[in-house]
């Protein structure tokens, strides 16, 4: 009976495997087919834009495609594909610039005329076009309510698929973080893939959370107060986690935006689960349908993004105001609850700043959750009783902003393991003295010491803060504006758009291409 069991088996598995690699061999031939169909259609394309660019229209006219579908949004996102998309103008000015937006209601020249007006970048019409895609809507959180990195990453898959077939470059380079793209990239086109990564889709600090079952934004107490739940959630998390690593594993050159950021990242190319990988194992077999790529990245480049400090460091340092100033989007991670519970520390423990110091909150909101969120920060401030010395400033204009930072004391962080921190930097650059919590970019890159000493401080919890509020507000003369002097020297100096095109060029994207 043993052996009979044993023959079954051995019978089913053969048949599987058999049925794998007929599958297989039929997907690649149907691969096969579609991507020459693919390739007719792209070269027509392809001289079609290159006509319109004035550029000659053969093989030795490279283009580069940026995957960013909220190219026109203005952040700091933008601000790097802008800027490496300048400095490969200036350096490479043989090569083409395609940018895969999603802003379909924007022409290119105005898109150009923002990135101006927004960033004081200039940049060559003659060397960059724009693919618009359709379907942008698919990657947007809103419209997956439920499993939503899921949702959003088969719609990135949706979305490079939509590129794909409108326009192949020679090297695509995705920087928002749409790592689930590369396979439908290196499978339909068949060209090396890069990457710039600001934050990672997934990383085992999350899974860390689900595990430990703590609340979080991105932890429900409906679920890390369920085993059951936690341990389906930990499973789906698992499971992603593997088929992210696999993903960013086919690029041939990442960059991450900060240590914090490097450390994730190089942490997931290394990332392994002999479970899953052989549970896997039959499924491996559809792989020789896809065509055999280059190598791939091993470790991630730290390149910091290039900060504004041009306007900001000409405000003075002296003649300051005792005012803290928050400038960050009012999302939940941002954690603004915990600036509020702060500053009613800081009144609580030293009374004599009660009336004198204010709390300035700055920041965007962008949709109806993040106006009920500050709703709810009004009725806490409220409740804490220090309502009168808190004041909201909700999408104020960009030189409202500039002038409150020039005149503001110190600048506030709160947010968990934020993997950089731009607006740390804004902080310092202006002349503001940082107070940051103690995790990832602000505590590892930006608020480090400048010669020895410090260019601001690091806090974690209410009375941590309120402590580093007191000391800043009774700084004497002379140690406050050396201080503000460091802030402001190692923010222009380390971050500025000439230390980013250094480290971008120092990444040898080019080598793909050229």
């Amino acid at each position: 009976m043993l052996a009979l069991i044993l023959l079954v088996l051995g019978l089913a598995l053969a048949f599987q495997c058999y049925a794998l690699f007929l599958f297989a061999f039929i997907a690649a031939i149907a691969l096969r087919a579609y991507t020459s169909k693919l390739d007719s259609r792209n070269r027509q394309r392809r001289a079609g834009l290159l006509q319109a660019l004035g550029r000659p229209a053969n093989r030795t006219t490279k283009i580069v495609g940026f995957f960013h579908p909220y190219c026109n949004a203005g952040g700091g996102g933008e601000r790097v594909l802008w800027t490496a998309i300048a400095s490969i103008q200036r350096t490479n000015p043989d090569l083409v610039s395609i940018v895969y937006s999603g802003d379909v209601d924007a022409s290119k020249e105005e898109i150009i005329a923002k990135v101006k007006s927004r960033f004081a970048i200039n940049l060559d019409p003659s060397l960059l076009d724009f693919v618009f895609l359709k379907s942008r809507h698919l990657v947007e959180d809103s419209a997956w309510p439920r499993f939503t990195l899921l949702g959003q990453s088969l719609g990135s898959m949706y979305l490079a698929w939509e590129a794909m077939s409108l326009l192949i470059p020679d090297l695509y380079i995705d920087t928002m973080g749409y790592a689930f793209t590369f396979p439908v990239v290196i499978a339909l086109g068949r060209i090396p893939c890069g990457a710039y990564v600001h934050y990672p889709t997934i990383s085992t600090d999350m899974l860390a959370r689900v595990r430990s079952r703590r609340d979080w934004h991105t932890n429900s107490n409906s679920i890390s107060s369920s085993p059951i739940l936690t341990w389906g959630k930990l499973l789906y998390y698992r499971i992603f986690m593997y088929y992210y690593a696999a993903s960013l594993c086919s690029a041939s050159f990442v960059m991450a935006n900060s240590t914090w950021t490097k450390t994730h990242v190089d942490s997931i190319l290394k990332h392994s689960d002999p479970l899953l990988a052989f549970l896997h194992l039959p499924f491996r077999l559809l792989s020789l349908a896809l065509p055999r790529r280059e190598k791939s990245a091993e470790s991630a480049l730290r390149v910091y993004p290039p900060c504004d400090t041009k306007e900001m460091e000409k405000y003075p340092l002296d003649g300051r105001e005792p005012i803290i100033i928050s400038v960050a989007q009012f999302r939940p991670e941002k954690d603004h609850i915990a600036q509020l519970r702060a500053f009613h520390t800081l009144l609580q423990t030293h009374p004599e700043h009660r009336g004198t110091v204010k709390l300035l909150l700055i920041g965007g909101s962008r949709n109806a959750g993040d106006a009920a969120r500050v709703d709810c920060l009004r009725d806490l401030a409220v409740q804490l009783g220090i309502q009168e010395s808190v004041q909201f400033k909700i999408n104020a204009p960009y030189a409202e902003m500039l002038n409150d930072l020039g005149r503001s004391s110190i600048g506030l962080s709160t947010m968990v393991d934020e993997h950089f921190g731009i607006n740390v930097v804004e902080y310092m650059a202006a002349g503001v003295i940082p107070v940051a919590h103690a995790s990832a970019g602000p505590l590892l890159d930006i608020v480090v010491p400048w010669e020895g000493q410090p260019t601001g401080f690091h806090a974690k919890t209410p009375e941590q803060y309120a402590e580093q509020f007191h000391h800043v507000l009774t700084l004497p003369k002379e140690e406050d504006l050396a201080l503000r002097e460091r802030a402001r020297t190692t923010a222009v100096r380390r971050f500025s758009e000439a230390e980013f095109e250094r480290t971008w060029n120092a990444s040898r994207w080019y080598d793909w291409i050229l």
